[in-house]
């Protein structure tokens, strides 16, 4: 068994906190006896002098410093624990589920997900990122609570239009391809490889011409080390294009598409909880 209590080391954090046993006392719903005991059962099974008295001040001592300096993450983790204890007690939602395109602006993904964690630091967000029509991810449709996709048909659920994301038809700045004449054609692009997203654009191209990646950061990549040329998402690459790493190819036409994504709530989270409204709302805000 353990000499000590957390409860005797959240005494003592109250104590040099609020600068006194009768504060300390007051503030736990306590006799100031019954503090002045549990400190001083405290210093005794540790064999150490945790305080002294300082004028009207009760104060740490060097080792009272250091051993509860070690102990305050304890006390951090236990009021959590606790108070997540009390939010299942009340019935409150411990997790989301939220499943999102990968190719949803993450600036603004994590900027959500902090506004998110602010209002409601008890309920945890689990994130799965897809590329929308891979096979794998079918299955994962059903657990998610709010999912933002580029396509509706064949899932369930409540959805609404959230926002365009645009793609711009870019290559490396020293591609060959900014050596010809421009306005470029379809002839002329059919000579190197089109980088593409798994699963996205399949119609454009005829596979032979183009090589398929199965992560954005990868096709961004690959552009990047002049594997080939492709449209990608403008806002993931903004910073190379502002560097003129990357260059816009100046195409005849179809230089930008845009592809939209839709926010879908799961039918079966009827009515909405507010964890759900909160989080709604910071995806229609930005």
């Amino acid at each position: 068994m353990h000499k000590t209590t957390l409860e005797q080391w959240a005494l003592l954090e109250q104590v040099v906190t609020l600068g006194s046993f009768a504060k300390a006392a007051e503030e736990t719903h306590r006799s100031q006896s019954s503090v002045s005991y549990n400190l001083a059962l405290l210093q005794e099974r540790l064999g150490v002098t945790l305080l002294v008295p300082e004028g009207r001040r009760a104060v740490l001592t060097p080792a009272g410093e250091l051993l509860l300096n070690q102990v305050k993450p304890l006390l951090k983790a236990f009021s959590w624990l606790e108070t997540r204890a009390a939010t299942l007690q009340n019935g409150m939602r411990t997790r989301l589920d939220l499943m999102v395109d990968s190719i949803f602006p993450r600036r603004r993904l994590f900027a959500i997900l902090k506004q998110f964690q602010q209002a409601w630091p008890q309920t945890q967000i689990r994130l799965t990122e897809v590329l929308e029509n891979s096979i794998e991810n079918q299955a994962a449709y059903t657990d998610a609570d709010i999912m933002v996709l580029t396509r509706r048909q064949d899932l369930t659920g409540r959805g609404e239009w959230l926002m365009n994301i645009d793609f711009v038809a870019v290559a490396h700045c020293n591609h060959p391809l900014f050596a010809l004449e421009s306005p470029l054609d379809e002839e002329a692009l059919r000579d190197w490889p089109l980088i593409r997203i798994a699963d996205r654009d399949n119609s454009q191209q005829p596979a032979r011409d183009a090589w398929t990646f199965s992560t954005v950061d990868a096709a961004i990549d690959a552009v990047m080390y002049q594997v080939g040329y492709g449209w990608l998402p403008e806002e993931r690459i903004q910073a190379q294009l502002e560097q003129g790493i990357l260059r816009t190819l100046p195409l005849n036409h179809g230089v930008r598409r845009a592809t939209p994504l839709h926010l879908i709530v799961k039918e079966t989270l009827a009515p909405l909880d507010d964890q759900v409204n909160t989080l709604i709302r910071l995806l229609r805000g930005h």
